[in-house]
């Protein structure tokens, strides 16, 4: 045993040393066959031997675990995030007062990638990696050892027994992105829009194995206790961590004075579009530990490192056409078309143009030359015209006056064109996707492109069909890209929706006016779907938040004899149609009280927070007015804690609201 136990160490040493070559170094010295080989005779042992197996093995690279949910992780020191600048005016406001701060003519900065990715801290114990920890408010994260294992360039064990901590970004590079995106496209499952959230999605997932497939990587930029090993610059503590085999960002670079910051910027403001990993800004960070204590901290971020963000990236493309989108509720929206271009990390090709008035107000032509951004990096957006590069070519833009889908003409309300046939394909192909989604009644595997092709197919026409999919089973196994499994998952997921509580399939009616929070809200006072049905207009006007339009939506909808033999064959099909949540405690002291919640709750996410406090009997708002009764304030609260404390609102920390919603 003591001899397979040196063999194990010997191959877990030769593996580690391995794959630093390959994934950190990119200058692999074994071939593939030579790797495998040993990772087979590894994989051996350890299946003989269980003993053997170490968590941190070269042999979990792979995944394999499955949690219940993360477990929570209090970190050592405070993840503090960074205050953000935007141009080049506050970037040298910030060199002005580092430099009055120390009394000195000039300071040395380390310029360095803000990386779109997930922040991450690696903790290590006696030369073995103890935890991998997310931001989460800054003082507790979550514990995503499991998923972080997984990417083969970050050491498990590292040659210094001393307490170690190092922290970073975990990313998915541009060309991991596009290969998972093709991969779900073919799946029919919804594209990321972006690298960052499919980074996060992926190490946030619960089976190791899919966040071990996702291609992600990591460079690691700050060496949290650095001066216990006597380093003394953030330059130096880098080259450290390069040395104990973390992976650090070539594109660093030191820069004496604010000048070379600036040219920095701008040398990788141009580079940007070519990295191949997506960025948003640049990090500039005092290079000397010694000023860091002088020039100390704010509550929220250190006031020795900033971070530089990039503006919107603009693009310069043709638009080609508008074209036009029918909404569930019958709303025509004017798309762009466009020859595509890539922007802020992914091709666009398409853009929103809102409505008729917006595409007059940008003085649109097609075949206009455009600038586009994305709006927050996720939404394509058009800019502005470039009117000197018209040609004369260029066609007016002219409204339509009838639905492109079914041709019933349309009704102008405010400043939304309507169509208002109710049998129109379009809405009833939107109507059904709404009804499937998460925020509805959650039907796995029925996307968009599902829904759209069993529509087209004849299978659904109306939402009852759902129910009735199962009388489809061999047409939709002929059709391309269907199993036995995937129908059979489908099944099983429209069986589960049936269960829903009543404020899920309240959502998923889609009745004008009725959002999920509405829904919830009114499922709790009328728990049976019955009494909707009996509701009259004087009743619904009396409720809280109910204004004369809201409650003309909802008396027309549960007076309407088409929707009423909908409902009956839901209810004919099993649907639920109670609510099945907590009844609301009028007794809490929360009751009849407006609150608002702000900054990052570690025991309750946002969601959940106003789920309960819902259930307590308060009303939950978004902004702080007079009217506020309390303002929740989590950890980084902004600008409405600081309006709550110039209102002279009653301000409660997290702390106090768990105590008074835990009190008998």
């Amino acid at each position: 045993m003591d001899d397979l136990k040196k063999r194990v160490e010997e191959i877990t040493s030769l593996l580690e040393k391995y794959n630093y070559e390959y994934y950190v170094k990119d200058n692999p010295t074994v071939s593939d066959a030579e790797y495998d080989n040993l990772m087979d005779e590894l994989i051996h042992i350890e299946t003989n031997h269980p003993e053997l197996k170490s968590p941190f093995s070269p042999t979990q690279r792979v995944g394999g675990k499955v949690l219940e949910s993360f477990e929570k992780v209090k970190h050592k020191r405070m993840m503090l995030s960074l205050a953000d600048v935007f141009n080049e005016d506050e970037v040298r406001d910030f060199d002005r007062k580092v430099r009055e701060a120390l009394g000195v003519d000039e300071v040395d900065y380390m310029a360095e990638m803000k990386i779109d990715g997930l922040a991450m801290s690696l903790d290590y114990v006696n030369g073995q990696l103890n935890y991998a920890a997310t931001r989460g408010d800054g003082n507790i994260g979550e514990n995503v050892t499991n998923n972080v294992i997984t990417i083969k360039s970050i050491p498990t064990r590292i040659k210094t027994n001393q307490p170690f901590e190092v922290r970073g970004e975990i990313f998915m590079p541009k060309k991991s992105l596009e290969k998972l995106n093709i991969e779900r496209q073919e799946k029919k499952e919804a594209l990321f829009a972006n690298a960052r959230n499919a980074a996060a999605g992926s190490i946030r997932q619960l089976d190791s194995k899919i966040a071990a497939s996702r291609g992600l990587e990591g460079y690691w930029y700050y060496f949290v206790n650095a001066t216990d090993f006597g380093i003394t610059k953030h330059s130096e503590s880098l080259k450290f961590i390069e040395e104990l085999g973390f992976k650090t960002n070539p594109e660093r670079r030191i820069c004496h004075g604010i000048d070379e910051v600036i040219n920095y910027i701008n040398e990788y403001a141009k580079k940007r579009p070519n990295l191949s990993y997506d960025i948003d800004g640049i990090v500039i960070k005092v290079d000397d530990f010694k000023y860091y204590e002088r020039l100390g901290y704010t509550a929220k971020t250190p006031k020795w490192a900033i971070a530089y963000k990039f503006p919107p990236e603009e693009v310069i493309t043709k638009l080609r056409d508008i074209i036009y989108t029918v909404g569930r509720t019958g709303k025509i929206t004017p798309n762009a078309v466009l020859d595509p271009v890539r922007v802020a990390g992914s091709t666009v090709g398409r853009a929103t143009l809102h409505n008729e008035d917006f595409v007059n107000e940008k003085g649109l032509k097609i075949g206009d030359t455009i600038v586009i951004r994305k709006a927050g990096d996720i939404i394509p957006e058009v800019v502005r015209v470039l009117k000197e590069r018209r040609t004369g070519e260029e066609k007016d833009y002219q409204m339509i006056d009838k639905c492109p889908i079914c041709g019933q003409p349309l009704e102008k309300i405010d400043a939304m064109h309507f169509c208002t046939n109710p049998k129109c394909d379009a809405r009833n192909i939107e109507g059904l996707i709404h009804f499937a989604s998460r925020d509805a009644m959650e039907i796995d595997g029925m996307g968009p492109a599902v829904v759209e092709e069993f529509f087209n197919l004849g299978f659904l026409r109306s939402i009852p069909d759902i129910y009735n999919l199962k009388n489809h089973e061999q047409e939709i196994l002929d059709l391309e890209g269907w199993s036995h499994k995937s129908f059979d998952n489908l099944m099983k997921a429209i069986e589960k929706s049936k269960s829903n509580s009543l404020e899920k399939l309240l959502t998923g009616l889609g009745i004008n006016e009725i959002g999920s929070k509405m829904a919830r809200t009114l499922a709790k006072r009328y728990s049976d779907i019955e009494a909707w049905k009996n509701l009259e207009m004087m009743e619904l006007l009396s409720l809280n938040d109910v204004g004369p339009v809201m409650a003309e939506s909802i008396y027309q909808y549960f007076h309407n004899e088409e929707n009423i033999r909908m409902l009956d064959a839901l209810k004919n099909a099993g649907v639920n149609f109670k609510y099945l949540g907590p009844q609301i405690n009028m007794n809490s002291p929360f009751a009849n009280k407006t609150i608002v919640l702000t900054g990052t709750l570690t025991k309750y996410g946002r969601k959940e927070a106003t789920v309960l406090l819902e259930n307590l009997g308060a009303k939950v708002t978004s902004a702080v007015s007079k009217s506020t009764d309390i303002v929740i304030a989590g950890a980084e609260a902004g600008s409405k804690l600081d309006k709550a404390q110039k209102l002279g609102i009653k301000v409660m920390n997290e702390d106090e609201f768990i105590a008074l919603i835990n009190q008998k």
